[in-house]
């Protein structure tokens, strides 16, 4: 199968290493050359940290990125395609432009996913002359390591492009969950229902944010906590996810006043350096403010 993967940052590079390990042929499409090659580069590295953990074999590595190339020209990447993910940033009208601009230079058959972990996919798909060949993969950071991918089945969507959907993320060793279109579908909805809380007991002075974290690791068996998830994930992405569902569904998901000064800061989490902590090399070090690291 040959996948054109539009955008080249966390989740796009991510995507086109998973669909080209799988032995699928990757197009990786971004606005800048050099965006282009950082993408690839970085997957090469993550390929590598395999190779050297022995979880991928050296000969894999190789035939996967020669799996993979890249371009700045959208037509390159969609036509001949048979699935082309959109994964720009979360903002409307971008990726209704997006879809727009690749269902015209696609061919018919081609299915069109959107990456989109909340906004309403019924609403991109309605700039689409097909919309019953669209349909959103929601993959989840890191890619190559998470298991989950949210299938969401717009309005329009066909049955067949939800089967579609459905052997391709099997096929690349992931598995598929069928969501209607709603409002934050079933992962952001949970994911940051539960995030807010937490932010609102570090706001309140209930607890610091690294012992609600551990709490919710040893307590409910989370891999990671909601404060540190959310410095992972971008706290200006949280904030954006928080505004859409409070539109949607009303005001128990308002955003924290703590949340807003931090976005408004530039505290966004691990890709700023400090959020609910300060990052250094992509790692903790230790919590952001005055609380004591325990």
């Amino acid at each position: 199968m040959n996948v054109g993967v539009l955008g080249a940052g966390t989740m796009g590079r991510g995507i086109a290493q998973v669909c080209a390990t799988a032995g699928h042929r990757v197009t990786v499409r971004d606005l800048d050359p050099e965006l282009v090659d950082r993408g690839i580069e970085s997957i090469a590295s993550t390929l590598e940290e395999g190779v050297d953990r022995g979880k991928v074999d050296p000969g894999d590595r190789e035939a996967a990125l020669e799996r993979i190339s890249g371009t700045t020209e959208l037509a390159e990447a969609v036509v001949g395609a048979d699935l082309v993910v959109e994964a720009v940033p979360e903002e409307m009208e971008l990726k209704r432009e997006t879809v727009t601009a690749v269902e015209d230079a696609a061919n018919p058959g081609t299915v069109i996913a959107s990456n989109t972990s909340s906004l309403p996919l019924t609403e991109i798909a309605s700039t689409l002359e097909r919309p019953e060949r669209a349909i959103g993969l929601h993959f989840f950071n890191p890619v190559h390591l998470m298991d989950l991918v949210e299938v969401v089945a717009a309005e329009q969507t066909a049955a067949e492009t939800v089967e579609f959907a459905e052997e391709f993320v099997e096929g690349i060793e992931k598995e598929p969950v069928v969501i209607r279109d709603t409002p934050g579908f079933a992962t952001s909805r949970l994911g940051v229902a539960i995030g807010v809380e937490a932010i609102r007991m570090v706001e309140r002075g209930v607890a610091s944010p690294a012992a609600i974290d551990r709490a919710m690791e040893l307590g409910y068996n989370h891999p990671m906590g909601p404060l540190e998830l959310g410095d992972v994930v971008g706290l200006d992405v949280r904030l954006d996810i928080l505004e859409g569902l409070r539109e949607e569904l009303g005001e128990r998901f308002r955003p924290p006043q703590l949340l807003r000064r931090k976005v408004r800061a530039g505290k966004l989490g691990r890709k700023s350096g400090e959020g609910f902590y300060v990052w250094e090399d992509g790692e903790r070090v230790a919590m952001s403010g005055d609380w004591d690291e325990r």
